[in-house]
């Protein structure tokens, strides 16, 4: 599974880019305007810090404005996927662009349908927020689930990106179930790399070879 950074904050994408487990970056109007910054010089810094997919985001929501802004987001850089709602309006943006071979990120998809609409509307990524039907008493996995075994019946190559992960469960749930992206906020990747045990395990480690007074270098 590929994992995206779900943040506009140039440090972060920058230490996890060095890590080398970045696939990729998502960006939304909120992560924008948390950042503080102008949004298209960001979008650009961010570009030459990732070789993978950068999503930004459109901000009108009709076609024709969406359009001109899905189309100039585009030219920004090779690696911009275009971020549309999964609106009609949203949808016919992305079958134009995906059209031209531009990447397109369809979000705010919320159920099995909406996604298959997406998927026939050429996207490269659907992003299902599971973290809010969570908060609303569904099962975001079992939209991922239904999603996944939908695309495998009918061998389409949109790729799941699961968005809204909330907290590490999130992440090996995504994988298990079929994602193939999941897009993470950076305090849950550096989380991920943790456990008790590890910890325990090193400092037993480290203290053992400063016992023997041996230098590897």
């Amino acid at each position: 599974m590929k994992f995206f950074v779900d943040t506009g904050d140039l440090d972060e994408i920058a230490k996890l880019n060095e890590t080398g487990m970045l696939d990729g970056v998502t960006t939304n109007p909120s992560l924008i305007k948390k950042s503080g910054k102008e949004f298209i010089p960001l979008i650009k810094d961010i570009c030459g810090i990732v070789r993978g997919p950068v999503s930004a985001e459109v901000a009108a929501t009709d076609y024709e404005t969406m359009i001109k802004e899905g189309r100039k987001l585009a030219d920004i850089a090779s690696n911009i996927a275009v971020k549309v709602p999964l609106t009609p309006a949203g949808l016919r943006v992305c079958k134009e662009l995906s059209d031209d071979d531009v990447m397109v990120n369809v979000t705010l998809c919320f159920s099995a349908n909406q996604a298959l609409l997406a998927a026939k509307a050429g996207a490269t990524f659907i992003s299902p927020f599971i973290g809010r039907l969570d908060d609303i008493g569904l099962d975001g996995m079992e939209l991922i689930g239904d999603i996944a075994q939908i695309y495998d019946n009918y061998g389409y190559d949109t790729q799941i990106l699961a968005a809204s992960i909330r907290h590490c469960a999130h992440v090996y749930m995504s994988a298990k179930v079929g994602a193939d992206v999941a897009t993470i906020p950076p305090k849950i990747i550096w989380q991920l790399f943790q456990h008790p045990l590890t910890d325990k395990g090193l400092d037993a480690f480290v203290a053992d070879w400063a016992a023997t007074g041996q230098s590897i270098l």
